[in-house]
């Protein structure tokens, strides 16, 4: 539950992108939905002093995840695109932690760990436990939340603040299925 957010922990947020919402490139259905849950969850980390951690995707113009490139999406988060930028309602703390993932042209990175040094700021940091929410439950943070339970973090998936692509009925259900598989604790808790 919130109330455990401590200042041990951190609060990592994946991918709340204006392109991953509504009227975006790539909007997830109701995906804006996630942000006052979000902005209440930072609010608790402000208040147990927790740090608070930001992934975006930040492709060049040509990345290989686009379809012009024989990829799954059209082309999203752009980096210095309009559609790259946070949702303008999350209310990120000046002192959060972007973390920019998915930017060399040839390689996809789904997850905030892949091809950046999240993992070493949270131990430089002392941080072993990891609150995640963000964008979308079924791609970035399902690999995210399973990149985190690999390299030793303790993982409470925050699940009113996230929302699946459900590119196939389901994905999104499958998705909460393999992170229980790996303990990850599932909290129902919106603050």
């Amino acid at each position: 539950m919130a109330s455990e957010l401590g200042s041990a922990d951190a609060l990592l947020i994946v991918d709340v992108q204006k392109d991953f919402c509504p009227g975006g490139a790539l909007p997830v259905r109701n995906g804006d939905e996630v942000v006052p849950v979000l902005n209440r969850w930072i609010e608790a980390a402000a208040r147990a002093g927790a740090p608070v951690f930001a992934s975006r995707d930040w492709h060049p113009p040509d990345h290989l995840s686009f379809a012009s490139r024989g990829g799954t999406w059209p082309p999203h988060c752009v980096q210095g695109s309009e559609g790259a930028a946070f949702h303008p309602n999350l209310r990120l703390p000046d002192d959060a932690v972007v973390i920019s993932k998915g930017t060399d042209r040839d390689r996809e990175a789904y997850s905030a760990f892949e091809g950046t040094d999240l993992a070493d700021r949270l131990t430089r940091r002392g941080r072993t436990r990891l609150w995640i929410g963000g964008l979308a439950q079924d791609y970035c943070v399902k690999q995210t939340v399973l990149d985190a339970r690999r390299l030793g973090f303790e993982v409470h998936l925050i699940e009113p603040a996230t929302r699946a692509v459900d590119l196939r009925p389901g994905d999104g259900e499958r998705a909460l299925a393999e992170m229980r598989q790996v303990d990850v604790q599932i909290e129902r808790e919106t603050m």
